[in-house]
């Protein structure tokens, strides 16, 4: 008698405490239990999205920023700059001084006096043309624009922020060392490409790696090595599309390319779109498809005497976008048909100088 009213007793402290389980609130599960997967690298399409995503990047900082970056000539991002320092943010700014230092002195002037830590970029190089933007330590921005406001209305140019945490890394090691004038050997990361170092044979692998397909778009085709690349993709039956905004400093190289058989469509400088990006997308839409990004143009300076930052990456999103763009850009010049010469002109810029 006794067991069976146990047992009832038993029953109706289950069934009750089982209701309250139904109706209480999951138990959360301790976070290592199920890992978050790192955020994907993020493409910015100049001009396509002005420069507000660059600036809200700026703006997320809450521990540090530091900033490489050729040409600074925006007083949004350089007040940006000093609101971030004025916060306690801690806020350092290499400017280069061997070619831009008379673009650069204003903000040079600007940023010392509220609060930024700005220096010159090591004259060891014969320019600092890195465009990037480390937050935090935790994430960077790898551009080929300039903050140079002129530009940003007619400029195509790309920006990759990067959560890789090898490249964040490797991207502060050489900035630490630029900052205080130290020499150093740029850590490669997981995508990087470093001038004066590694990017002549890193762009030249990923040329020679294409086995159908380069879709190109750079400012300057003045690197014999890198021309001698895209004759040889050409001659293996690679199609290779080039699209760039048309100086006859370019001249010989075009003929030599058209020759191969490699696809060159040009704008006129004075068009609405000026052809600053560096990028170079090889076997879109195969298993071997990789895009470069970067500062790094093609010519001998750029690529072994200046400090310069891109890297090469297989992100799916960022090829997709990229095989978007560089496809309406080259269908939207005039093609180039070897040996007519068209006038020559450099982008004219206000006060002298070139985007570079």
């Amino acid at each position: 008698m006794r067991r069976a009213r146990l047992g009832f007793l038993c029953s109706a402290l289950i069934f009750f405490y089982g209701a309250a389980l139904a109706q209480a609130e999951p138990l959360a599960v301790p976070s290592h239990t199920a890992p978050i997967a790192a955020p994907a690298n993020t493409l910015i399409t100049e001009p396509d999205q002005g420069l507000a995503p660059i600036y809200t990047f700026m703006q997320s900082a809450g521990k540090s920023l530091d900033m490489a970056m050729y040409e600074l000539v925006d007083t949004t991002a350089q007040q940006i700059l000093t609101q971030l320092a004025a916060k306690g943010v801690t806020v350092r700014v290499i400017l280069d001084q061997n070619l831009e230092s008379h673009n650069n002195q204003a903000a040079y002037t600007y940023l010392t006096q509220n609060g930024v830590n700005v220096v010159w970029a090591n004259p060891m190089y014969a320019a600092t043309h890195q465009k990037s933007i480390v937050v935090d330590g935790q994430s960077a921005a790898i551009m080929s624009l300039n903050l140079t406001g002129r530009y940003y209305s007619t400029s195509r140019d790309f920006a990759v922020i990067d959560t890789d945490a090898a490249d964040v890394a490797a991207i502060e090691t050489v900035f630490n060392a630029d900052f205080t004038g130290n020499a150093v050997i740029p850590p490669a990361g997981d995508d990087l490409v470093w001038s004066p170092t590694d990017s002549t044979a890193n762009l030249l692998g990923l040329i020679n790696s294409a086995g159908s397909t380069l879709l190109i778009e750079n400012e300057e085709m003045n690197n014999s090595k890198i021309v001698t690349a895209l004759i040889k993709a050409a001659n293996r039956g690679v199609q290779v599309q080039v699209a760039m905004t048309y100086s006859s400093s370019w001249l010989g190289n075009f003929n030599k390319l058209s020759a191969a058989g490699v696809q060159i469509s040009t704008y006129d400088p004075a068009a609405s779109l000026y052809i600053h990006a560096k990028a170079i997308l090889a076997d879109y839409g195969t298993s071997n498809a990789r895009v470069f990004i970067g500062s790094e143009n093609f010519s001998l300076a750029s690529l072994t005497k200046n400090r310069e930052l891109g890297l090469i990456t297989a992100d799916a999103a960022i090829l997709s976008a990229i095989d978007t763009t560089l496809t309406a850009d080259f269908n939207g010049g005039t093609a180039y048909l070897g040996g007519k010469g068209r006038s020559d002109w450099l982008r004219p810029v206000p006060g002298g100088g070139t985007n570079w």
